[in-house]
C-alpha cells in the first residue's frame, strides 16, 4: 500500500508500473468515495470519470445501499452496466430492468438476528431496517432512520414488529447506532455466533452493522460483472471503495485503491490510497492510473 503523493503519485511506487496496466473496468462505491458530505458526485470526479468512458473503460456501481437510492449515482456517472445493490446481493440493469442477481437473508437468520437486535439489552439500542423487494421496513422511525432515510432519499415503511414482513426473505438485514462501539461489539459477538458460511456480516459505516446472504460481497459481484458479463480478468479491473465492506472487491480488482479517510485494515489491504472523498480522491485515483 502507498499513500498519495500531490507531486508525483506513481514515484514512490515501484510496484504499480502505470504502462503496464491494462484497466478496461473501473468500479466505484458510492458513500465516502464518489459522494462524502454533500451527497453528491462532485464535477471534478463527473469530469474523471467522462475521461476514461472516452477511453472506452467501463465504469460501474458497487454499494451497500438498496438499488432504487443507488440508481441516481449509477445515472450521474453515466455507467452503462448493471449496477451492484446491496453489497452485490442484488445486482440490476437500469437499462432493462432485468435482474441478474438476487441472493437474500434467509427467513430463519432474520429472524435469530431480529430476536438478538430486540433483547433486552440491545431493543432500545438499536434501529433495525429490513430491506424487502427494494424498499425499506422499520419497527418504528427513530432518529437515526429519520437521517439515513434522508441521505438515502427513501421513505421507511412502519410496521412495528419486523417478524410481520418475513413472508419474504429480506435482500440485507441492518442494524443502526450512533454508538460505534455498540456496532463494533455487535459484530465481534456475531461473528462468533455465525460463520462466514452462515452470514455475510460486515460494516459500510461505522455506525452501520450489516448482514446478508453468505454468498454475498462485493469482491463476487464485481468478479461475476467482469469475468462472467464482460469477460474481462480481475487484473483490468481497478476499484476504489473506503470502507470494510469494500475490502473483498479491493483485494479482487488487479488495482485496488483506498480512499485517505478509510480506517487503517481497509487501506493496508489496497495498492494505493487517494485522498480523502472531501479531496476528490476518486478523481485523483483515476487520472493517476487511467488517464
Amino acid at each position: 500500500m502507498q499513500n498519495f503523493s500531490a507531486a508525483n503519485p506513481l514515484a514512490s511506487n515501484p510496484v504499480i508500473e502505470r504502462d503496464a496496466l491494462d484497466i478496461r473496468l473501473v468500479v466505484l462505491d458510492i458513500d465516502g468515495t464518489i459522494a462524502g458530505r454533500s451527497n453528491t458526485v462532485t464535477e471534478p470526479v463527473k469530469q474523471a470519470v467522462r475521461k476514461i468512458q472516452a477511453k472506452g473503460i467501463q465504469v460501474a456501481i458497487a454499494t451497500g445501499r438498496m438499488y432504487c437510492s443507488a440508481l441516481r449515482f449509477h445515472q450521474e456517472v453515466g455507467s452503462t452496466l448493471p449496477l451492484m445493490a446491496y453489497q452485490g446481493a442484488w445486482i440490476q440493469d437500469p437499462a432493462t430492468d432485468k435482474l441478474h442477481q438476487h441472493y437474500p437473508v434467509s427467513q430463519s437468520s432474520a429472524l435469530q438476528l431480529l430476536d438478538h437486535f430486540e433483547n433486552d439489552g440491545l431493543r432500545s439500542l438499536l434501529s433495525v431496517h429490513f430491506y424487502i423487494n427494494d424498499q425499506l421496513y422499520v419497527r418504528e422511525l427513530t432518529p437515526e432512520t429519520k437521517i439515513y432515510a434522508k441521505r438515502a432519499e427513501i421513505e421507511p415503511i412502519v410496521v412495528g414488529d419486523l417478524r410481520n414482513t418475513l413472508t419474504t426473505e429480506p435482500t440485507k438485514v441492518l442494524a443502526l447506532s450512533d454508538d460505534t462501539d455498540l456496532i463494533d461489539r455487535l459484530l465481534g459477538t456475531l461473528r462468533k455466533r455465525y460463520t462466514p458460511a452462515e452470514l455475510y456480516l460486515t460494516k459500510s459505516v461505522a455506525t452501520f452493522f450489516e448482514a446478508t446472504n453468505p454468498a454475498v460481497n462485493k469482491g463476487v459481484a464485481v468478479r461475476y460483472l467482469a469475468e462472467e458479463m464482460l469477460g474481462l480478468e480481475a487484473n483490468q479491473v481497478m476499484a476504489i471503495g473506503d470502507n470494510f465492506n469494500d475490502l473483498e472487491m479491493l483485494d479482487y480488482a488487479g488495482l485496488g485503491i483506498a480512499m485517505g479517510d478509510a480506517p487503517a485494515d481497509v487501506q493496508s489491504v489496497a495498492q494505493w490510497v487517494a485522498p480523502s472523498v472531501e479531496q476528490d480522491g476518486a478523481a485523483v485515483a483515476l487520472e493517476a492510473f487511467v488517464l
